[in-house]
């Protein structure tokens, strides 16, 4: 195990592991955060956060490394490694990577969701060939094309909204019958000429030869229509980055991990905070309310 014995370990550098991390080394106590891969999570393809931090405009890209900065200047460590499994050594808690483990007193799973995917023939294929889950990053890849997104809630609405930008038509196709957005959403995309609800449907198959040429979508009644489209957008909820948990963390039959009202695991001295944790509101000011109450139920602990 690495000599340092943290206060806190932090696993995630979303926006809430990012959070909590801050308020915790804010606070006095000794901070690291561990992070596979960039951080931001999953804002960080979000060109434009609704509702936004502070009642101010601004990306998921600069609101994370305005975070990451910050947590910089207070002296919390960022290591990037993946964590690979959790472990007790007495008071210490341990996050186990492929190089190390480390140890510290208390730890917060900040591990977050990652978009789900349809689970259909062609969607892993043209991964890529135009499959993709960022409207931000692609969206002027389709310039005057027509592209289908899939989905209901808030995601799917903004990023069809986004994708009308530059397409000519976006197809936006949905198992039920209404939305589950918010109410502005719903408004923009019924006053939008460009983008076309297709209610009651699912996407069976996305079909081409080099690239996505059109998607298999059956329809309520039965029938089966394919439409024409460069590219595919999927955005159909979440499934969380739990797997690296021990048995000692209850988690509910889709992987997401169950706290107490203080956001405490089923395992003294581990937290769970933002979106790898049940019942998570998936807004973006949750994600820090919940981070700071962590932050602060565990430096009281210190007290």
């Amino acid at each position: 195990m690495s000599q340092e014995i943290h206060d806190v370990l932090v696993i995630g550098e979303g926006v809430s592991g990012l959070t909590a991390s801050h308020a915790l080394a804010t606070g006095g106590l000794k901070v690291a955060t561990l992070e596979a891969q960039l951080f931001g999570g999953l804002v960080i393809n979000v060109n434009e956060l609704d509702p936004t931090p502070d009642e101010r405009a601004v990306s998921g890209a600069e609101f994370a490394a305005e975070l990451m900065q910050a947590n910089a200047d207070l002296g919390v460590t960022s290591i990037q490694e993946a964590v690979t499994g959790l472990g007790n050594a007495g008071d210490i808690k341990q996050a186990v990577t492929a190089g190390a483990t480390y140890g510290a007193r208390h730890l917060i799973v900040a591990s977050g969701a990652r978009l789900r995917k349809l689970g259909i023939p062609g969607e892993a294929e043209f991964e890529g060939r135009g499959v993709s889950q960022c409207a931000d990053c692609d969206g002027p890849m389709y310039q005057n094309e027509e592209v289908v997104v899939v989905g209901g809630g808030d995601s799917a609405l903004q990023e069809a909204l986004v994708l009308a930008r530059f397409c000519s038509k976006v197809h936006l196709v949905h198992h039920g019958d209404q939305f589950r957005a918010q109410r502005h959403f719903v408004e923009q995309i019924g006053a939008n000429p460009t983008i076309a609800t297709i209610w009651n449907a699912t996407v069976e198959q996305i079909a081409g030869s080099r690239m996505v040429e059109k998607v298999c979508v059956k329809l309520g009644d039965g029938r089966v229509q394919d439409i024409a489209c460069a590219g595919v957008f999927a955005y159909i909820g979440l499934a969380p980055n739990s797997e690296f948990l021990p048995a000692g963390i209850t988690r509910d039959e889709s992987g997401f991990v169950v706290t107490a009202d203080t956001l405490e695991t089923t395992m003294p001295g581990v937290w769970a905070i933002g979106a790898v944790r049940r019942s998570y509101s998936g807004m973006l000011r949750d994600a820090i309310n919940e981070a700071r109450r962590a932050a602060a139920a565990i430096q009281r602990r210190f007290t």
